[in-house]
């Protein structure tokens, strides 16, 4: 299945001052086929090590640094002659041996010819503690399940993701109906790709919710596994409670419903380890809607979004119907699955944070994006027919903004405000 993300690797090989590549992503969201789909494409071999479960990789760099008897063992390991420019060396799950992460730094000053690769489903969460990441010797880049457009490639509708990123609208109009069915089939499949690609072997949504229900007790055994079981007792709490957050009007994230009487101290660290896992991801409130936005944080306030729809579903053990058959295009999905599918694809398509914006007087604008110099105020509406107050209000207040609709109306302007598509979330920008 193709990924957007190819394009990137495609850049970074070609860089000049190119460093070894941290690929970061939760669990099963395609780290390790894309690398080796990469490997494959664009390389003459490719040396790949899984050091979770390669006995011979876990002590591959506990004797020292050497990257002449690295590469050695490397190429031993894998059966591969590697050759500068021309082998692809992927490390998966790299966090899993000692001294893994810091021989990336060594990689970088001693052997900056080779290509090496590395990924983890828990990158992030040894990223963030710092003592082992090699800061500043490293490229990075992040992977997300599967976007709405490329759910469409694999389905086989590459004219169909062509017209949207061409913003044909007229045509896109045309195919309306197509569009929508294929929206509605993703917000039940979501963009796992092992559930992406059970969809369209089998067409049958038992076996998909089956592989989405897999996926979760795999992120529940990875929190128990990795952390001690107080803090797992937290993160757990947070974890359970995001189906109840997300279908409050208010997706404000509220202590009280991962547990009564629950407070920020108790479960900061838990919400850090769900980001940094990549499972969940933060839309932080800004006080004031100016640039830079991040200097108008408000910490105390916030949304927590899970990274796929399809997951949200199974999650929320959602009949599969509800949400594949209906008349009236996503009316029923309202709320929790259509904030939270914006906020996925907005994550995945974007190298900038998602904020939202509310005030005392009870206005509440979806997201705030920055593009460019600009702020975009952004709205999510699963209906047609539709009324903008508080997008309106804002904008009104804010004439040098304009706002942006996503909602299953069709294209159109209307001088403050564009609303597009929700089908077209993931190519608009």
């Amino acid at each position: 299945m193709y990924r957007n993300i190819i394009e990137r690797l495609k850049e970074w090989k070609g860089k000049e001052r190119r460093k070894p590549l941290v690929l970061a992503g939760a669990r099963q969201v395609g780290k390790t086929y894309i690398l080796k789909e990469f490997g494959e494409k664009e390389f003459d071999n490719v040396a790949y090590v899984n050091c979770d479960d390669n006995a011979l990789a876990k002590d591959l760099f506990a004797q020292d640094y050497d990257m002449r008897r690295i590469l050695l063992a490397i190429g031993a390991i894998t059966r591969q002659t590697i050759m500068p420019g021309r082998t692809l060396i992927i490390l998966d799950e790299i966090q899993e041996v000692e001294r893994g992460l810091s021989a990336l730094k060594y990689f970088c000053e001693n052997a900056p010819q080779y290509h090496v690769a590395v990924a983890g489903s828990l990158l992030g969460i040894a990223m963030h503690r710092g003592e082992l990441f090699p800061v500043g010797k490293v490229d990075v880049l992040h992977i997300y399940p599967m976007t709405f457009d490329e759910f469409l490639l694999a389905r086989g509708q590459a004219q169909m993701v062509s017209l949207l990123k061409g913003k044909d609208w007229d045509t896109v109009k045309l195919l309306r109906n197509e569009y929508v069915k294929a929206l509605r089939e993703y917000y039940f499949v979501g963009g796992m790709p092992e559930a992406v690609s059970e969809f369209f072997a089998t067409n049958d949504v038992l076996k998909v919710r089956e592989v989405q229900n897999n996926i979760l007790f795999t992120y529940q055994k990875d929190i128990s596994k990795h952390v001690p079981s107080s803090e797992s007792n937290r993160i757990n709490m947070v974890w359970q409670s995001m189906p109840s957050q997300l279908v409050k009007e208010n997706k404000k994230f509220i202590y009280g419903v991962a547990k009564p009487g629950g407070r920020a101290k108790e479960f900061e660290a838990a919400i850090q380890w769900l980001m940094d896992a990549g499972l969940v991801y933060k839309a932080e409130r800004v006080r004031e809607p100016k640039m830079p936005l991040k200097f108008y944080v408000d910490i105390t306030s916030f949304k927590l979004f899970l990274l796929d729809c399809g997951l949200l579903g199974a999650m929320s053990e959602t009949p599969p119907e509800s949400l594949l058959v209906a008349r009236n295009g996503m009316e029923e999905s309202k709320g929790a699955f259509t904030e939270n599918y914006v906020m996925s694809q907005l994550v995945a398509t974007r190298d900038t944070s998602v904020f939202y914006y509310s005030n005392d007087a009870k206005l509440e604008i979806d997201f705030l994006v920055q593009q460019g110099t600009a702020i975009v105020p952004i709205e999510a509406k699963a209906e047609e027919n539709l009324r903008s107050k508080s997008l309106s209000t804002f904008v009104a207040s804010h004439p040098k903004m304009h706002g942006l609709r996503f909602s299953m109306s069709d294209y159109r302007e209307q001088g403050w405000m564009t609303n597009v598509p929700l089908y077209a979330v993931s190519t608009y920008f």
